[in-house]
């Protein structure tokens, strides 16, 4: 996607990145008491506690605030399966916490929102989707023209990647410190959890290039020093990033002083990133083409099991491109309502089946929470995520020009 000015995100205090999501809500009936929340401080508090009880509780104290600011504050206390928590309208993700590990200082989010049904999702949790009502009159929006409409979404969606990029760097420094230490299990399925964040926002950053470097030379090409397979190795700059660290861990299935250079040189590469990413904005069709871009990668290289060829954790990392292209169409969405409704609904349904199916795919007991990918699985399944990603492709690919003649 072109790189233009800075841009920012003022949504809510503290931004990190996405998670995959569904649209199906069930009852909020964790939260432990229905009158509304406390204000203090001009807000509504409400408090989320995560626990290892009852096969891991994510309970809010208040599933009902009043219109306005309103601060969720999280406390992990002892449960390890749940380590996000994020608040939703219609799959678009306004405020989350991850990283979320047991005994850590609670954190929270403040977000001013008005009145409706909205989700709070934690997944891993036994009961991951809850419903949370904000009670009163949102505050109504002037009449736009569909430009501004789809220029909000364009800014909002900048501080979406910059967020992901955030949380990638501090999963990568986990990784990093567990691959320092020597602890090959631990390290394996950090790496499963670092891996989706790349991958969600892969089609916004694909062609930074390191100061120094010609853009044909791999040695300067994050996109290849962060990402690059054994497909397109370049003899030349050799083995970076991931890929070359998922070799080591899952093929060699040891730790060297290999791999903690490894480890270093891919925690620099992505702090320049975030770095970077800090200076985007977008136009409308740049999301469009993004999210078909991802898609593409779907089908290129995760439904092959090209991707992941040593940990077999394809479903995550392509999990992790869905999620990416959902975000997208999320923020344009809003405008694409207004020029093309039926579009807006057809691409809204078959994201729901691309998620339906991945869902049948997920397993807590694997690192990354997707069955490994195995040649077995790719034999039997392959087709029909192919068709499925496929019949989402198809009006996907109709949104960039739309958005692009809307102003």
């Amino acid at each position: 996607m072109p790189r233009t000015n800075p841009a920012t995100w003022m949504l809510f205090a503290t931004t990190a990145s996405a998670a995959f999501i569904t649209s199906a809500i069930s009852p909020g009936a964790a939260a432990q008491g229905k009158s509304a929340a406390p204000v203090e401080n001009g807000a509504s508090q409400v408090r989320i506690t995560l626990t290892a009880d009852n096969g891991n509780s994510c309970a809010l104290d208040h599933a009902t605030a009043k219109a306005g600011p309103i601060t969720f504050t999280v406390t992990n206390k002892t449960s390890t399966a749940i380590t996000e928590v994020e608040l939703m309208s219609n799959n678009r993700i306004l405020g989350e916490k991850e990283n979320l590990a047991p005994g850590l200082p609670s954190v929270g989010f403040t977000l001013a929102l008005g009145g409706g049904t909205y989700q709070v999702y934690c997944p891993g949790a036994a009961q991951e989707m809850q419903s949370f009502t904000v009670v009163g009159k949102a505050t109504a929006a002037p009449s736009r023209r569909i430009a501004d409409i789809l220029a909000t979404g364009t800014k909002d969606y900048a501080g979406y990647v910059d967020g992901v990029v955030d949380a990638m760097l501090i999963s990568v420094q986990r990784l990093k410190a567990d691959i320092d230490t020597g602890d090959l299990e631990r390290a394996k399925a950090n790496y499963a959890k670092a891996r989706p964040f790349y991958e969600r926002i892969e089609s916004d950053v694909g062609g930074f290039v390191l100061p120094g470097f010609k853009p044909t030379d791999n040695a300067g090409n994050l996109d290849y020093l962060i990402d690059m397979r054994a497909s397109n190795l370049d003899d030349k700059v050799g083995w970076h990033g991931f890929h070359a660290i998922e070799r080591e861990l899952f093929q060699e299935n040891k730790i060297t002083h290999g791999t903690k250079a490894l480890a270093a040189e891919l925690e620099k590469n992505v702090a320049q990133l975030d770095r970077l990413v800090k200076t985007l904005s977008y136009k409308p069709e740049d999301l469009a083409n993004g999210a078909a871009g991802l898609l593409e990668e779907v089908q290129r290289n995760k439904v092959t099991g090209e991707e992941e060829a040593f940990s077999h954790y394809d479903l995550g990392t392509l999990a992790g491109n869905v999620e990416g292209a959902e975000q997208a169409f999320a923020f344009l969405e809003p405008g694409l309502e207004k020029i093309d409704p039926d579009l807006a609904r057809q691409v809204g349904a078959q994201f729901l089946n691309v998620k339906t199916l991945l869902d049948t795919y997920r397993d807590s007991s694997v690192p990354g929470g997707y069955k490994a990918y195995t040649v077995e699985l790719k034999a039997s399944d392959g087709p029909k995520l192919s068709k499925t990603v496929l019949a989402l492709q198809e009006p996907l690919s109709k949104i960039a020009e739309k958005v692009a003649q809307a102003y």
